[in-house]
């Protein structure tokens, strides 16, 4: 099968992973906020701040209605819509606007967070009781050690419930005090069991959470931002990493990943970041749709059957 055309564009993409045979793609780290929080967002991308620098504009700055019917266009049959909190009282809340949100979107997954602090346990166990099929945690942005006792019992739920946990561990933009392959690697010693999704393949500390991803039987990783322009210029993949991700990628766990809406290329060029990686395309079929369709229990026309609940 031909690569998509050298510069892409959107509309390109629905031919594409139907040449694969695909049913459309599965993504697992979309972003839905209520408005409010996500003009901020927004703001801090556009405009940098201490972990940012010079920030990126926002592609796909378009009110959300727009940002559903455009992943419907691309083929995105099923997505996030992680929240994450930064401070305490924060978590519930949101947690009861991404769920709403799920219920009333077809094809999103409902999502939810969580922060150490009094009372988590029982908010995170409401989320689960409410259809929470996808939790996501920033540890750089929240601050926080995911080692902290106050939350351990809600990684030992979570892992009893084999609910997926999307986390962002890495050192990117810049270390944290909470980042990189330690302070997660220490909830897995004690919760070997759990669901973790590693955001950005752990960029750029590949190997390390490679490796995490080869030792722990629920250890995947998404393929956010990597392989793109952007990411290759300051941050590029180490080439003799290449077959690990193949075999992880076949293995079931490389999912797609994308960052949409707060990216600064349209979504074909994550796409295409992929595509030209010359993996194959039985590895493209595992991340961008089948090892998701696995680990969701996703039915080929997922977008159809869910939404109103």
């Amino acid at each position: 099968m031909q690569s998509i055309i050298p510069e892409p564009a959107d509309a390109d993409v629905p031919a594409w992973w139907r040449g694969l045979g695909l049913p459309g793609l599965a993504d697992v780290h979309v972003h839905f906020l209520p408005e409010r929080m996500e003009r901020r967002v927004w703001h801090h991308f556009e405009n940098g701040g201490p972990l940012m620098g010079a920030g990126w504009p926002i592609h796909y700055r378009v009110p959300a209605e727009e940002r559903v019917a455009r992943l419907g266009d691309l083929g995105v049959r099923a997505f996030s819509a992680l929240a994450y909190a930064h401070r305490p009282g924060m978590a519930a809340d949101l947690n009861a606007w991404t769920l709403d949100f799920a219920r009333r979107t077809p094809g999103c997954l409902p999502s939810a967070t969580f922060y150490p602090e009094p009372g988590v346990l029982d908010y995170v166990r409401d989320a689960l009781d409410r259809g929470a099929r996808i939790f996501k945690v920033h540890l750089q942005v929240g601050d926080f050690d995911p080692r902290l006792r106050e939350i351990d019992e809600v990684w030992g739920l979570l892992a009893e419930r084999g609910v997926p946990v999307v986390v962002h561990a890495s050192s990117i933009p810049l270390p944290g005090r909470c980042t990189g392959p330690v302070p997660i690697a220490g909830v897995l010693a004690r919760h070997p069991r759990l669901a973790v999704v590693v955001a950005h393949l752990g960029m750029p500390e590949y190997e390390e959470f490679f490796r995490m991803a080869e030792t722990f039987a629920n250890v995947r990783l998404d393929t956010t931002m990597t392989f793109t322009d952007f990411a290759e210029r300051g941050m590029p993949f180490p080439a003799h990493l290449g077959p690990r991700l193949r075999d992880l990628g076949l293995a079931g766990k490389v999912l797609l990943g994308s960052d949409f809406p707060n990216i600064p290329y349209p979504y074909a060029h994550q796409i295409h970041a992929l595509d030209r990686l010359g993996l194959g395309e039985d590895w493209l079929r595992a991340v961008c749709w089948d090892s998701a369709a696995d680990l969701f229990d996703l039915s080929p026309d997922y977008t159809r059957s869910s939404g109103e609940r």
